[in-house]
């Protein structure tokens, strides 16, 4: 399969017709903590509306959904959906059931749809679609319509990510086997009015079951299993416990991290281009090797087994479970475009690779990189996510109520020195501000904002403002960017002010410099209409000889 030109380096060698070989991301990495642990009740999982580049919504695994302001870094007091009354409440972190899942229709903006994938408190699968109020903050509770119900067995391996096909809109699910070990249902491997240990596609934009209140939606004709044996829901099959997939934004390939049992974690792959379902394993094989449980009706020799691109062996106590993330498309790493990342649940490893179709290279292990600054540490990594720029986001569990949701930052060392010093300046005078950091500056560009607007000035650490006036005045910044970080300073006030009576010469100070420039008006001499105004120093509305007095007063105090 020929290499994707995900990278500037990678294009280039597809021009001179060279083997297209990933780069290993440049930019150091860090990560900074966007919401905190006391704020939060048991995060599990974050994502963004289509477009929303403004806001994160933060799954809690009790079952509401929070709302981060990611310009602030603060989670809204009101939530955005609870649910808890519906949800199985989850009794510790090892809980698998609660609120497991959220996606957004791709027409969120127009419709106000989005789904969620929960335990009820039977113990079953519910996804159900809510509408967002008239407040774009709220969502409307009472708005639920159930899409699909599916009986879980046992209360673990529920799976419950869903999200919608970049390419093909339609909605994806994922469900583990049930539960318990070594799948005793066999109901992975079974294709035959079976869901659990799939991954579905559904069509939520119209019903196929106008009969049936446990489901509300259509099978995709191009389905793998439509007019052939088998349920025509499915998309793939033969996972243990998929937990936090992901659709690469770009190319729409989906990666899928499946939990093992007891020896190996798995990444599986499906190309946007294979249609046919794919079968990947489970419970014959665990990753690339025989699984040790005693199955029913396959061999692991078998055939029509997907290997995954990638795996670990585990371990008591670490590693021990995978949690899947995401392919990096956003624009603050350039650098980093392509590259997949992932974790484990219990060593808190945080791994990251390229993926080119054919070959894992690149295989980095990022948990010194991306620890914390200070006594922040990152554990229990229940997932990753995305915001509507294609940043990424890791989210982990700390304790009984709390967690904490980090973001992925470039590593760089710019920081500011020198902020704007505010000034007050008469009308028509001159103001100037400046700005200075320390760092990586020899890339460093300068814009200036006025009440966080851009002014449009050039790129000079010094904004000089000439012939000021009453509009200029406001709080400024500079915004100040190297190779991959961007600063902000303190903002710093513009005051103007406007020349009074006796300031003849509108510099906002009554001296012997107005002295004759009031004689000249006294005397007719200079009728210019802001001069006579001022030059009316008793403010009975007439320049005269009345006004000597007060305006000597003012000269020499």
């Amino acid at each position: 399969m020929p290499c994707r030109p995900v990278a500037a380096t990678c294009l280039v060698s597809l021009v001179l017709g060279l083997t297209c070989l990933p780069v290993r991301a440049a930019t150091p990495l860090a990560t900074v903590e966007v919401a905190a642990g006391a704020t939060l009740n048991r995060p599990l999982f974050v994502c963004a509306p289509p477009g929303d580049t403004s806001r994160l919504f933060i799954v809690e695994k009790r079952g509401a959904i929070r709302i981060l302001n990611l310009a602030t870094d603060i989670v809204n007091a009101t939530a955005f959906l609870d649910i808890d009354a519906i949800v199985w409440t989850p009794t510790s972190n090892n809980d698998e059931r609660g609120m497991l899942g959220l996606a957004f229709h791709p027409n969120y903006a127009a419709n106000g749809f989005f789904y969620v994938n929960y335990i009820n408190n039977s113990g079953n699968s519910v996804v159900a679609r809510y509408t967002v109020s008239g407040n774009p903050d709220i969502a409307d509770s009472a708005s639920a319509l159930q899409i699909l119900t599916i009986v879980q067995p046992f209360g673990n391996h529920n799976g419950g990510w869903l999200a919608f096909g970049p390419n093909d809109g339609y909605l994806y699910l994922a469900f583990g086997d049930g539960g318990d070990a070594c799948d005793t249902g066999e109901r992975a491997q079974d294709i035959t009015n079976q869901l659990l240990g799939k991954i579905l596609r559904i069509d939520i934009n119209s019903d196929d079951f106008p009969g049936d209140a446990t489901r509300f939606y259509a099978i995709p004709p191009t389905n793998p299993f439509v007019g052939v044996t088998g349920d025509d829901e499915i998309w793939a099959y033969g996972v243990r416990n998929p937990w936090r997939n992901a659709f690469d934004r770009l190319t729409g390939d989906l990666y899928i991290a499946d939990v093992g049992q007891d020896s190996w974690e798995e990444i599986n792959f499906q190309p946007a281009s294979v249609t046919t379902a794919r079968n990947y394993g489970w419970d014959c094989r665990e990753g690339n090797h025989c699984s040790t449980c005693a199955t029913v009706g396959c061999s692991c020799a078998g055939a029509g087994f997907t290997n995954p691109i990638h795996e670990y062996a585990n371990g008591v106590p670490s590693p021990c479970s995978i949690t899947g993330g995401y392919v990096y498309r956003g624009n603050a790493i350039p650098d980093l475009q392509g590259t997949y990342f992932y974790a484990d649940y219990c060593s808190a490893q945080i791994t990251s690779f390229y993926y080119d179709g054919v070959n894992v290279t690149n295989v980095i292990n990022r948990t010194t990189e991306l620890d914390p600054p200070g006594a922040t540490t990152i554990s229990n990594i229940v997932s990753f996510g995305e915001d509507g720029a294609g940043e990424l986001y890791i989210v982990e569990q700390c304790g009984t109520t709390c967690g904490e949701v980090f973001k992925i930052i470039p590593n760089c060392t710019i920081a500011v020195s020198s902020n704007p010093s505010p000034q007050s300046v008469c009308q028509g005078g001159t103001a100037m501000f400046s700005c200075a950091v320390t760092g990586n500056v020899g890339s460093t560009t300068y814009t200036w904002q006025r009440n966080n607007v851009s002014i449009g000035a050039p790129n000079s650490p010094t904004l000089t403002l000439n012939n000021v006036q009453p509009a200029d005045a406001g709080n400024y910044r500079c915004v100040i960017q190297d190779t991959c970080n961007t600063v902000f300073t303190t903002a710093a006030a513009l005051t103007v002010n406007l020349p009074g009576p006796g300031d003849m010469d509108a510099d906002c100070d009554v001296d012997l410099n107005d002295v004759p420039i009031f004689v000249n008006v006294l005397t007719g001499l200079d009728l210019d209409p802001g001069r006579l105004a001022r030059a009316n120093v008793n403010g009975d509305g007439n320049t005269n000889g009345l006004d000597v007095d007060p305006f000597v007063d003012l000269v020499i105090p």
